[in-house]
Formats: C-alpha cells, sequence, structure tokens
C-alpha cells in the first residue's frame, strides 16, 4: 500500500531532517524513516475506521431522538439506511481491520468534534438524499454510497485535511495518496468475504520495503559522491541561488538512478521532478532536469551507467 511514490517523499523528508538536525547517527534516521512510513499505514486504517465511527455516531443520535420527552414520528422510525451500511458492518467486522487497530491502539476516541464535522458534511450532502432515495437497497448500492462520500466530501476537503495534519505531523504529504489507496480499498470489497475481506498491506511486497531502506543508505553513505557529481555541473549557477532542496532532490534521485538497476532512468528523473513541483521552487524542475540529464550522459560516458 505504501507506494514508491511515497516511499521517494518520506526518504526525501527523513534526509533533509538528518541534514538540518546535525545528527549523523543512520541508525536513528533509519528508524524514523520505518516509524514514517508506518504512519502513513496507520492513516490508512484511520480511514476505514471513520467509516465505523460516524455511523456509531449517527446511531447514537437516532437513538437519542426517541428517547427525547417529545419524540416525533421521524424520531421515533427515523431511517437508519445508513446505520445500518452493509460496507460499514463488514469493515467493523474485518478480522485483519480489528486486529490492526488493537495492536496498534487506533482510535477516533478524543476526535468526536471531527467525526461529528465529518457525519454533517455527509448527512448535509446531496450523496445522501441519493442514498436513502435509492430503491436498490442491496450491499452494492451501500458500497458505492461509501465511495461516493469518500471521493467527494472527505478527499481534498481542506477543513479535513487541516485536522489529520494537525493530528500528526507524519501525514502531511500523505494525505490524498492514502486516500486514493482508501478508496482503491472499498471498490475491492466484496460482500461474500465477509470478515475476511483482504485489506491492503503495508507494503505490497518486500522489494518496496527493501527500496525504501536501499534508497535512504545509499543517498546518504554516497551522499558526498553523488554531490560532487552534481556540483561539477552547476558551473554557470550562482550558489546561493541554488534551493538546498534541489540539490537534495537529485542526489536522492542520482542515488536511485545509481543503485537501482531495474528502474529505467526516465521514470527515476520523472518522479523527482513531479516531487520538485512541490517541494521545492517553480523553477526547480526544469532545473533538475537539466543538470540531471547531464550527470546521467556523464555516467554513460564513463561506462558507470549501462541502463537507459
Amino acid at each position: 500500500m505504501v507506494n514508491r511514490i511515497l516511499i521517494r517523499i518520506k526518504v526525501l523528508q527523513i534526509i533533509y531532517s538528518f541534514y538540518q538536525s546535525g545528527n549523523n547517527d543512520l541508525k536513528v534516521a533509519e528508524k524514523e524513516l520505518l516509524f514514517s512510513l508506518k504512519k502513513s499505514y496507520d492513516l490508512y486504517f484511520y480511514f476505514l475506521l471513520l467509516i465505523v465511527q460516524t455511523t456509531h455516531l449517527h446511531s447514537r443520535i437516532l437513538e437519542a431522538r426517541k428517547n427525547r420527552y417529545l419524540p416525533t414520528n421521524e424520531d421515533l422510525h427515523p431511517n437508519t439506511r445508513f446505520v445500518d451500511n452493509r460496507l460499514a458492518k463488514q469493515i467493523e467486522e474485518n478480522e485483519t481491520f480489528r486486529k490492526y487497530i488493537s495492536e496498534q491502539s487506533i482510535s477516533w476516541d478524543n476526535d468526536e468534534d471531527f467525526i461529528q464535522m465529518v457525519l454533517d458534511l455527509i448527512l448535509s450532502s446531496e450523496i445522501y438524499k441519493d442514498y436513502l432515495a435509492n430503491p436498490n437497497d442491496c450491499y452494492d448500492t451501500d458500497k458505492e454510497f461509501w465511495r461516493a462520500v469518500f471521493k467527494k466530501i472527505v478527499c481534498s476537503n481542506e477543513a479535513i485535511d487541516e485536522y489529520l495534519q494537525d493530528k500528526s505531523i507524519y501525514w502531511n504529504d500523505d494525505i490524498a495518496i492514502i486516500e486514493t489507496f482508501l478508496l482503491k480499498t472499498i471498490k475491492q470489497f466484496e460482500e461474500d468475504n465477509k470478515q475476511t475481506q483482504p485489506l491492503l498491506p503495508m507494503f505490497k511486497n518486500l522489494d518496496d520495503q527493501s527500496f525504501a531502506i536501499k534508497l535512504f543508505r545509499q543517498s546518504l553513505l554516497k551522499g558526498d559522491e553523488y554531490r560532487g557529481r552534481i556540483e561539477k555541473h552547476l558551473k554557470n549557477w550562482e550558489s546561493e541561488r541554488i534551493a538546498q532542496m534541489d540539490l537534495l532532490i537529485m542526489q536522492v534521485a542520482l542515488a536511485e538512478i545509481m543503485n537501482f538497476p531495474t528502474i529505467p532512468t526516465n521514470v527515476t528523473l520523472n518522479e523527482y521532478i513531479d516531487i520538485a513541483k512541490y517541494y521545492s521552487t517553480p523553477k526547480s524542475g526544469p532545473f533538475i532536469n537539466g543538470i540531471l540529464d547531464a550527470v546521467v550522459n556523464e555516467l554513460k560516458k564513463e561506462k558507470l551507467l549501462l541502463k537507459d
């Protein structure tokens, strides 16, 4: 689930912190990287739990209305389609979900206002109104409802994003990526799987975990070598005008180019140019592309880089 796009971003962030802190303990920094990746996976379960918790909250609200001093007919006979949603119930009963949130102490217990805000957004939406009016009361309708809620209400909601970023500093750059995995998960759910529905693993395979560790280590252990090659091609640039983040992005990109022969060079270049658009300056993309292209050509001439 933690894909290589997110891994590259996390490696870049931890290496940046490593240099800024002045702490040269590689093992501590590596533990921080793995912890940061785990927090991304935690967010995936927080999103799943959000479905369960908003359902529980709405159930409590409906029950409280029944116990009013003078309940209305609607209070006594509410539409319970939301609280009876089959997908929400299946998630709550999912064995992998229950085990993970228990072992990792994943909880929204101290976030009642946030759960209420999300529930209010849902109940005031056209998605909710259409859901209640849909004559096709079945599992697929329930599943499509939550897919639509996440896609159109939760994803890219500024208030939700701000709350999540405040809840964990590790989530600042994870939210949009993890939301896409949540949508993928909802799509994959099948009613017949009941509580054994597979959830996404933290890493798609062991190669991705190895990729994260090796990229991190090589970026730091051979950092001076990579910086030296980069700086040879900076003669026409004023050093004080070069963003330090640009140099760091190129350092990590070069580590990937040099140490992962199965990843095409152009794939690596495109990935880090995209990262530069969000983490450096507006002009960083073309600048990084030009410098790295020159470095790559030099490496090929020296027969130190044999892949395309």
